[in-house]
């Protein structure tokens, strides 16, 4: 024993994986406590050889995913409800089924984040870097092809003759003590040391810099600029090319988009109800996407079975019932026309709605109104 050292541990070699394997049985069978294996790569069936016990890493991940979660839903929940609670179509201020995604999004964040952040400063006590094992011949020697144990001083049962003759008895091909070097025994925790600091702040410098001009110097470079200088006009920004300054144009008068025949009764609501039909057949299929249509568009306004009972809580006006004489005396063009352009305050939905889907949302409206003011004869 080197008597001007403090002693570490007792370090063995084993040559395959089948003899570190035994030695860890052996040494949990010898009642070794503080203790720990190394291998080159994972060892199936180590951790239940060496009797691993449970991580309290675990624990720091359970306890910080609740608090992420937590604050996020108070978080939104302020944000939605106590500061700003806006009614948007006569939705709940608090619909926790669209907030549990972010919900989801902060817990893992917070868990991750935090469990590594806590692994890093209280279990290896950053910033300390150092480890008597760094450095050995032991550790060069398991990082490359052999498997190692080591038996720490200040294990309970630790004694320097049998722990070192324990591992000869088991097979070891080497054994050696490992002293604590200086730098370890001087290291204090302290996370406001004037180096570490320094360090984190030529680190944040460089990459802040180097972020810099990556993002506004290098991407605007041959060949990295990626074509961003070309002969062209960026959407919304002014022209000096034409005489009104806008560099967006409109379409040139009658063309027409692939796909996107015009809708050519846009001015006369009288002419759309004497000239449209429906094209659709009422089956299940166009019934239920009309529903789904309605009910998305339609029933904040219009409510679900088209009475007018608004769920805007008087933010908007509300509108007539779909089931007076009037408007199921109209022909399907002109509640098909009524949602294309709109009508009084009731925006257009033609950008927002399908020609087909505004026919399936007509096809609903009829079976609405047939449902809600049935004759006997629809009874039968």
């Amino acid at each position: 024993m080197n008597n001007n050292k403090i002693l570490h541990s007792i370090s063995a070699i084993f040559n395959t994986p089948d003899e570190i394997m035994n030695a860890a049985k052996e040494i949990v069978k010898a009642g070794y406590k503080k203790f720990d294996i190394h291998t080159p790569y994972p060892v199936h069936g180590m951790d239940g050889a060496m009797k691993v016990k449970r991580s309290p890493l675990g624990y720091f991940a359970f306890a910080l995913g609740v608090t992420g979660a937590i604050l996020a839903l108070l978080l939104m929940y302020g944000t939605m409800v106590e500061s700003y609670p806006n009614n948007i179509g006569g939705k709940p201020l608090f619909p926790l089924p669209a907030f549990i995604p972010v919900t989801f999004e902060v817990t893992v964040l917070l868990a991750s984040v935090g469990t590594v952040s806590a692994m890093i400063i209280i279990f290896f006590r950053f910033p300390n870097n150092s480890h008597p094992l760094h450095d050995t011949p032991y550790m060069k020697q398991v990082s490359s092809d052999k498997y190692g144990a080591v038996i720490e001083s200040d294990d309970p049962n630790f004694n320097f003759d049998e722990v070192k003759a324990f591992f000869e008895r088991i097979g070891a091909a080497s054994v050696e003590p490992i002293y604590y070097d200086e730098e370890e025994l001087a290291f204090k925790p302290n996370l406001f040391d004037p180096k570490f600091l320094t360090g984190l702040a030529i680190i944040a410098i460089t990459v802040s810099a180097l972020t810099y001009f990556a993002l506004n110097k290098l991407m605007f470079m041959e060949p990295f600029n990626w074509m961003m200088k070309q002969q062209r006009i960026a959407a919304q920004s002014p022209s000096d090319f034409f005489k009104d300054g806008f560099s967006m144009r409109e379409p040139v008068s009658g063309t027409v988009a692939k796909n996107n025949m015009p809708y050519l009764y846009a001015d006369s609501v009288d002419l759309a109800e004497k000239m449209m039909v429906n094209p659709l057949d009422v089956n299940d299929e166009n019934l239920e996407i009309g529903k789904v249509k309605y009910n998305t568009y339609c029933s904040p306004c219009h409510d679900y079975y088209g009475n007018g009972n608004a769920r805007l809580n008087g933010q908007f006006p509300n509108p007539p019932s779909l089931h007076t004489d009037k408007v199921r005396n109209w022909k399907d063009g002109r509640l098909f026309h009524i949602i294309t352009v709109g009508q009084n305050t009731m925006p257009a939905y033609s950008q927002q709605i399908t020609e087909k889907e505004r026919w399936q949302i007509v096809t609903y409206i009829r079976a609405l109104q047939r449902a809600m003011n049935a004759t006997e004869e629809d009874m039968k």
